[in-house]
């Protein structure tokens, strides 16, 4: 199926705009849990902790972030069974595993919880594989530990 036909268009944009929500609270979750004991000692200010988290997580997504893609893509959901008809399912499952961390990352965020973003995704991701494909959607042997 075609990314750029109407259908399939407003998915793409949607995503982009929740994946942009996702990282805003995946930067103030990750961010408050790694820079609080320093700024809270004052070893460092604000600004210098959201300079320095800005560095780091740019040069995180940008040297590993295709190895975290590739284990999404291999090791926890299997985009084969999707074939053949089902990209809209896959891309509206994808989409709503976003939404689905975007608001859990902003909510414990609020609360002050200390949660895992990558654990957020990776649990919305195999939740909506579970309830679209079954069992055979998510093999646990070849994820990562």
């Amino acid at each position: 199926m075609d990314p750029f036909t109407p259908e399939m268009l407003w998915i793409v944009l949607a995503g982009f705009v929740v994946a942009f929500v996702l990282a805003f609270g995946i930067g103030a979750n990750d961010v408050a849990n790694s820079f609080g004991t320093s700024v809270g000692s004052k070893v460092l200010t604000l600004t210098q902790a959201c300079v320095l988290a800005t560095i780091f997580e740019i040069a995180g997504a940008v040297l590993i972030g295709y190895k975290v893609s590739d284990t999404m893509r291999k090791g926890i959901l299997d985009v084969k069974l999707y074939d053949d008809g089902g990209e809209r399912l896959l891309a509206l499952g994808c989409l709503s595993a976003l939404f689905a961390s975007a608001v859990w990352l902003l909510l414990a965020t609020a609360l002050r919880l200390p949660v895992s973003g990558t654990h957020s995704v990776v649990g919305a991701t195999i939740g909506f594989t579970l309830i679209a494909k079954g069992p055979e959607g998510w093999d646990p042997g070849s994820s990562p530990r």
